[in-house]
């Protein structure tokens, strides 16, 4: 099992992540994403199976990637709608998983937010993700049903506090 990319053939390289604004042309790679994303693999792949990210979404939402700052490979994205303030795709790279990525992008939401006057952002969750919102401070407010044959399960809804 590979523990990290090799950088120039000195080893496992720690991504330097900065975040950034998506563009159009990070469409694809976003898009990639969250088809491969392993976190939708077995009973779930057919919610992500033809999804696409679009550049006409990423124009109209506020999109934001987490991206090496070396090679700018995308590590992880969100995007955030304002009103409802709802937070609508969260994903992380698989080989990024458990490097702070999500926790980064989190709290840069957090700050987005905070600047748009919002309070709380509605986090309607992937039922695997629930540990990991609860743990960055998002408390469960509900459950949204099954609503076949766009989404097969439950899923916990949550409010993530923003403050002032």
């Amino acid at each position: 099992m590979r523990s990290g990319v090799t950088h120039s053939g000195r080893g496992p390289h720690r991504p330097d992540p900065v975040i950034r604004r998506a563009a159009a042309r990070d469409a694809r790679r976003l898009t990639r994403l969250v088809r491969t994303s392993r976190a939708y693999e077995g009973p779930y792949a057919p919610m992500v199976a033809g999804y696409r990210v679009g550049p006409d979404y990423i124009e109209a939402h506020r999109v934001f990637v987490a991206a090496d700052r070396g090679d700018d490979r995308v590590l992880g994205f969100y995007a955030l709608i304002l009103q409802p303030p709802e937070l609508d795709l969260m994903f992380v790279a698989d080989e990024a998983q458990g490097l702070g990525i999500g926790r980064l992008l989190i709290g840069h939401l957090r700050e987005e937010a905070r600047r748009a006057g919002l309070t709380g952002v509605r986090i309607v969750a992937h039922p695997p993700a629930e540990g990991f919102y609860r743990s960055v401070g998002a408390e469960r407010t509900g459950t949204v049903r099954a609503n076949p044959p766009a989404v097969m399960w439950d899923r916990p809804e949550l409010l993530l506090p923003v403050g002032r």
